[in-house]
């Protein structure tokens, strides 16, 4: 398989295939088009499906983690009928070429303790090479050092405990992910005819990210200042959700 670089020149004419069709993929399009100036690389197969990954340096991560001189990957997913063949560790490959590149230490990742929706599984990192460097909650930072002198990757505090001083249902995510960004104003909806105000917090910088309470930021969602899950959920989901979290008044 060949391998493409979406690129500011090119954006606007390639698929995302993370992303859904339409308006729904926009918000995705527009947040890479932003982190571009950061570093950002999203290199995709050039054959319809999901392959695809998406890095950047450490330093400008989306996410609560200290990761200086490494390359953050946002996402790596390869599945469906392009998955099995080779293509995710060709993928990680191009990182690793990348990181060199660069003069960086190593890669690193969000995973869990198990596989989890919409994070690395940890087996295939565990074969790629990967070790875990720190925890929080059920997810797990791996990475893979390329210098001997590399500092392994940690969770910033505030990601620590999962928790924050917001009452009642809060959502935070941000448009990194395409699905979060179509699934927030649902949840927001869906809450309200069940009588359960909810508040959905779009994360729209950097630092904001950095300073979340949940090591996922695309999504995640806390119910009386406790994380609850990084899911994003459908509605029907949530509202199983929902209704368990009523039980609990």
């Amino acid at each position: 398989m060949e391998f493409l670089r979406v690129t500011g020149e090119n954006l606007d004419r390639e698929h995302i295939c993370c992303a859904l069709t339409g308006a729904d993929a926009a918000g995705k399009k527009a947040w890479l088009a932003d982190r571009f100036a950061d570093g950002l690389v999203f290199c995709k197969g050039d054959a319809r499906g999901k392959c695809f990954v998406e890095y950047l340096p450490g330093e400008k991560a989306w996410a609560p983690v200290e990761a200086e001189g490494l390359l953050w990957i946002n996402c790596l997913w390869v599945s469906g009928q392009l998955a099995g063949q080779g293509n995710a560790g060709q993928l990680l490959e191009r990182c690793e070429q990348d990181a060199l590149d660069q003069g960086r230490g190593g890669l690193t990742i969000l995973s869990a303790d198990k596989k989890r929706p919409y994070l690395a599984d940890p087996r295939f990192l565990t074969h790629m090479g990967f070790t875990e460097a720190d925890r929080a909650g059920y997810f797990r930072l791996y990475w893979r050092p390329l210098d001997g002198a590399a500092r392994p990757p940690r969770f910033r505090d505030c990601a620590r405990s999962q928790r924050t001083d917001c009452e009642g249902l809060i959502l935070y995510y941000t448009c990194q992910c395409p699905f979060a960004a179509k699934y927030a104003p649902l949840a927001e909806r869906l809450a309200a005819a069940r009588g359960v105000p909810l508040r959905a917090l779009r994360l729209e910088t950097m630092e904001q990210a950095q300073a979340a309470p949940s090591p996922f930021t695309a999504y995640g969602l806390f119910w009386r200042g406790g994380f609850v899950t990084h899911e994003i959920m459908s509605e029907k989901k949530l509202d199983k959700l929902l209704a368990e979290l009523e039980k609990e008044d």
